[in-house]
């Protein structure tokens, strides 16, 4: 029995370095964007992300983050959030804002900014925002997605760019996060928990939108996002 213990114990050691060892090659290969740009001589550099963009209510949050200490860096299982589960989410955001060597900026655009200027543009905004959140000021970004308009810093956009930058991974993680931190405050403003936001973070959920339906809608739902209740009864429900 006890040989049978050690080999367990034994196997299990073997799987965590395996684990280890895997994920540590993973995280290397997401640097490899950021360290062909130091090569270039680029020595501020920020990738970009936000979250936010497809929910019914809310802002959207936008994180700028640059790792300085790019060859040293590591976090294990730090990826796209949306592929992270919430605790691990939440310990990888903690770790990045306790290394002192990341920099860290955070932009967020209000629900009533969207409906007047669309989301596509407020994700902008709020990417801009989180640029000027740094401190200072970058000479090359990675951006998830699309270049952003209005921004007199070379860069460029990546489709996916949570699988192949690890600043935008690491962007991701911090925007998706704070996010659902401030749903979670607003969930405890009276009123506003019979939304459930603690739980969807303002997306449309069927319970969201049930209530939105038995409710009408609060006054940080997205109005041109509404997909329960037609637009032109909108103003009847303030």
């Amino acid at each position: 029995m006890k040989n049978d213990s050690s080999v367990k114990k034994l196997n299990n050691y073997k799987k965590k370095l395996i684990f280890y060892y895997k994920d540590r090659v993973r995280v290397e290969s997401l640097k490899l964007l950021e360290k062909e740009k130091k090569v270039a001589g680029y020595k501020i550099i920020a990738g970009i992300d936000e979250a936010g963009r497809g929910a019914l209510a809310g802002p959207v949050v936008a994180a700028a983050v640059i790792l300085n200490k790019i060859d040293s860096f590591y976090i294990p299982d730090l990826k796209d959030s949306k592929k992270l589960n919430k605790i691990t989410r939440e310990k990888i955001f903690q770790k990045l804002l306790s290394d002192l060597n990341n920099i860290i900026g955070i932009g967020i655009v209000s629900s009533k900014i969207i409906d007047k200027i669309n989301i596509r543009q407020a994700s902008f905004l709020a990417m801009r925002r989180a640029i000027f959140y740094l401190g200072l000021l970058p000479d090359f970004l990675f951006v998830d997605g699309f270049k952003i308009p209005f921004v007199n810093i070379k860069q460029i956009g990546i489709v996916k760019g949570e699988d192949k930058s690890i600043s935008i991974a690491a962007a991701s993680v911090i925007a998706k996060v704070y996010r659902d931190q401030l749903m979670k405050k607003y969930h405890n403003l009276s009123g506003f928990d019979k939304y459930f936001f603690d739980v969807n973070s303002g997306y449309g959920t069927k319970k969201h939108t049930e209530a939105i339906v038995k409710f009408g809608h609060c006054p940080i739902h997205r109005i041109t996002f509404n997909k329960v209740l037609p637009n032109n009864d909108c103003d009847k429900l303030f």
